[in-house]
């Protein structure tokens, strides 16, 4: 009976997610016939596979930030091809982080035609350089999107394209429970939570976290038993606890994260998928983000979309508060957040839920789930029969 080998390629948290996902599927589906190689972080790793490199090293933000990590960037992009090229693997699976993963496409594709290359998360054309579009149609066998309204802008040119679904939706977050989450970790049973999600990148947190303590001293002035809790990576706890200086609660593993969305009352988040996660736990949420001021400005001229949050593009309108660049301030956050605070802001509150909830049934594939709907396209790809 054959053996199927995978490359997956996965370059960042968000990626890491989606990449152990699909590692599950697919070991449902294909049981011990299928082997994992490439790149992933801890959830990749828990499933299975062994990271030719810290994934760490590519996680970048930002179009000045990235300049001074060219040179690493580029020992791993041939590191990558290399192993490919050793390995011959029967489908090559790259995950998001187009800045690394489309490179390794288009040099992969000039030197080996026989191993089909599928991009899993489209990049998002809909928002910037429309071109993008054209471009990975030249290197790309399959794309298989998140969003869907993604379709159609690689279909006209020409690329494979499948919409399988979020997988957010996956995670059942408005049905957890976990009534120790408070005792485990100390916190009063009265005491409002307020959840900080200041990105996945040493650059996100070294700007937003600041940012951010000084919103909570501000919102702790009028609402002093705010409690405030800080989902994040393993690595990056001695920076945030560097920087970070007033009580709070650090959780690092995926179930504590979840947990901490349903005793939350409020969350205050760096720009990204976690905005889904936060929608689909019903956590009200205001989202800010701010990046390094060359990098504003080339975005500025770049960006055709009016919203920076997914539940917002979903929904075609600010379900969510977003307060962006000279908006992230102190001031303005705690303005947008005081009100999740205030009893008499109620109705308002359930209206936001409503929409967000209304927004991740958006993400609904039209069969099985995400990550199954990926796995059926992936051996569907590489020939699988049975």
């Amino acid at each position: 009976m054959k053996r199927y080998t995978v490359f997956l390629s996965a370059g960042e948290p968000s990626g890491d997610f989606l990449g152990g996902q699909l590692m599950k599927a697919l070991k449902d589906q294909l049981g011990d016939r299928v082997r994992f190689v490439g790149l992933g972080g801890s959830l990749m790793a828990a499933e299975g596979l062994s990271s030719l490199f810290p994934i760490e090293e590519l996680s970048i933000m930002g179009l000045a930030e990235i300049i001074p990590h060219i040179r690493r960037i580029r020992n791993h992009i041939q590191e990558t091809i290399k192993a490919i090229e050793e390995i011959r693997p029967d489908i090559v699976v790259t995950i998001d982080s187009p800045g690394f993963n489309f490179r390794v496409g288009k040099i992969l594709k000039k030197r080996t035609k026989s191993i089909p290359l599928v991009h899993y998360v489209a990049p998002s054309v809909w928002a910037w350089r429309p071109g993008r579009a054209r471009s990975v149609a030249q290197f790309l066998d399959h794309l298989l999107v998140l969003l869907p309204f993604e379709p159609p802008y690689f279909i006209k040119e020409g690329l494979a394209t499948t919409y399988v679904g979020h997988p957010v939706v996956e995670l059942g977050l408005d049905q957890l429970n976990d009534p120790t989450f408070r005792k485990r970790h100390k916190i009063r049973a009265s005491a409002p939570i307020l959840t900080l999600l200041p990105g996945s990148r040493r650059g996100e947190i070294t700007r937003l976290l600041p940012i951010f303590q000084e919103t909570v001293i501000r919102l702790q002035q009028k609402f002093p038993d705010i409690h405030v809790v800080i989902p994040t990576l393993p690595h990056l706890v001695d920076q945030i606890k560097a920087q970070f200086t007033l009580p709070v609660t650090i959780v690092t593993a995926p179930l504590e994260k979840f947990a901490t969305y349903k005793e939350s009352q409020a969350a205050l988040a760096a720009s990204g998928t976690v905005s889904l996660e936060l929608a689909a736990a019903g956590v009200p949420m205001v989202i800010a983000y701010k990046v390094n001021a060359i990098t504003h400005f080339l975005l500025r001229c770049l960006v055709k979309v009016k919203y920076a949050c997914l539940v917002n593009l979903l929904m075609n309108k600010e379900v969510v508060p977003e307060r962006l660049q000279g908006d992230c301030t102190p001031e303005k956050l705690t303005a947008a957040l005081e009100g999740f605070f205030q009893t008499q802001k109620s109705d308002s509150l359930n209206a936001m839920k409503i929409k967000m909830q209304e927004a991740i049934q958006k993400l609904r594939p039209p069969a099985s789930m995400p990550s199954v709907c990926a796995t059926w396209q992936i051996c569907r790809i590489m020939g699988v029969t049975d």
